[in-house]
């Protein structure tokens, strides 16, 4: 063994290990993970698991390890699970043997790295695998849809009109979702059966279900504003993805030209539908779109020249590109249309992403839509105005301004550094 590999190991000993599980198809819970791995001191290894492999090379590509585990699902389980996770279903792909399966390897990789943390994202079987372990879990997760948020909010925007019918409705649908979400005892059965199995005390509610030891706001303050918030919740602000990568060509290409530039993205949680109906409808507009909706689209589709597909892009890099945007409401994304000073049209897709373009709209920066209008002429309207309108604008680079020194990521860092090291 040379001297140069004996001082590695010799380091690698002397650091502490932080077992980072995040759900490794969906971007935004990816990227979000990859942003806290980097910002901890340098004493500290972050080392990354997951089932599925759709964002997995964004992690080897931050320079992180990364452990593949058994068993994954297929297609239609995650697909599920998604659904489960954004209250779009009461059906669980969670059986008793794969919960089990997975708790077992984690606890496992929990003992073999000899981990002082783990921090999650929505990987359920995290909070049973820390908890059996004696390990502190850390869940930097968005502040809609969480126990508090549930019970506190008159309004999830299930239904999203804007008259006093819909209003009233939507108080009804979120009085029933909150019932649901944080009393009814209707948790998969699969997590109380393996809690208990692992010494674990079982959690019966969907809302505890995904409540860690330690829960970390993704929020500006505004967004938390009227809420009371239990000790095992603290404000961290905004993490948005920052992939290392250089912008196309095509983007500064298409700024430079008299036409406006407009950003078209829908994340991992978009569909194939959305993205032909809005990028047909912007293809009508005079301007450019810049799209990297590629994963929805197709060569045979056809769509209009003005709109230029793309892959992923650096979104953090658009900020004086790009005059619009339309997005669908992830947090992420939305946080960055913020912090870039982009002014948008926001559809969400749940009532997480929701609950976040309705907080931008009443900011002033944003117009908030329901997915079904993409394509109309409201949603034409909607992008025009966003595009015009002095008022919008002049919010958009207000917030801007308010995103300056926050840093969610560096916040949750040194948040998870200080309770290890008070342990």
């Amino acid at each position: 063994m040379d001297e140069d590999h004996v001082h590695t190991v010799s380091r690698k000993n002397r650091m502490t290990t932080i077992l980072f599980c995040p759900v490794t198809f969906n971007l935004a819970e990816t990227t979000r993970m990859i942003q806290v791995a980097r910002a901890l001191d340098a004493g500290y290894d972050a080392v990354f698991m997951g089932y599925e492999h759709d964002f997995v090379h964004l992690i080897t590509d931050a320079g992180f390890r990364y452990i593949a585990c058994e068993p994954a699902w297929t297609d239609a389980e995650r697909d599920q699970a998604m659904a489960y996770d954004q209250g779009k279903t009461l059906k669980s792909p969670f059986t008793e043997e794969l919960v089990t399966a997975r708790v077992s390897r984690e606890r496992e990789l929990i003992r073999e790295l000899g981990a002082r943390a783990v921090v999650t994202g929505s990987n359920l079987t995290s909070f049973i695998a820390a908890r059996a372990e004696g390990v502190p879990l850390f869940f930097p997760v968005p502040f809609a849809l969480t126990q508090p948020q549930v019970a506190q909010t008159p309004h999830l925007w299930m239904v999203q009109g804007r008259s006093r019918l819909a209003r009233a409705a939507d108080r009804v649908a979120t009085s029933l979702f909150r019932w649901f979400y944080n009393t009814a005892p209707i948790a998969p059965k699969a997590f109380a059966t393996v809690a208990r199995a692992n010494g674990v005390a079982p959690l019966k509610t969907i809302g505890s279900l995904i409540t860690a030891d330690y829960n970390l706001l993704t929020e500006m303050p505004w967004e938390l504003d009227g809420f009371t918030l239990p000790s095992t919740f603290h404000r961290v602000g905004p993490i948005f993805a920052n992939i290392d990568a250089p912008l196309p060509p095509i983007v500064e290409e298409l700024a430079a030209r008299d036409i406006p530039l407009v950003y078209l993205a829908l994340g991992s949680s978009g569909n194939r539908d959305l993205a032909l109906r809005c990028a047909r409808a912007l293809g009508t507009l005079p301007v450019n779109v810049i799209a990297p909706i590629r994963q929805y689209v197709t060569d045979a589709d056809d769509l209009p020249a003005n709109v230029h597909v793309t892959d992923l892009l650096p979104a953090p890099k658009l900020g004086g590109y790009v005059d619009a945007a339309v997005i669908h409401g992830g947090q992420g994304t939305v946080q960055t249309a913020c912090a870039t000073g982009i002014p948008f049209v926001g559809m969400g897709l749940q009532p997480e992403q929701t609950w976040h373009v309705r907080l931008c709209e009443q900011r002033g920066n944003a117009i908030s839509l329901p997915p079904k209008a993409a394509g109309s002429a409201e949603f034409l309207d909607a992008v025009n105005r966003v595009l015009t309108d002095p008022g919008i604008r002049r919010a958009a680079a207000e917030v801007k301004d308010a995103y300056v020194g926050e840093d969610g990521a560096r916040a949750s860092a040194r948040f998870i550094e200080d309770t290890i090291s008070q342990a």
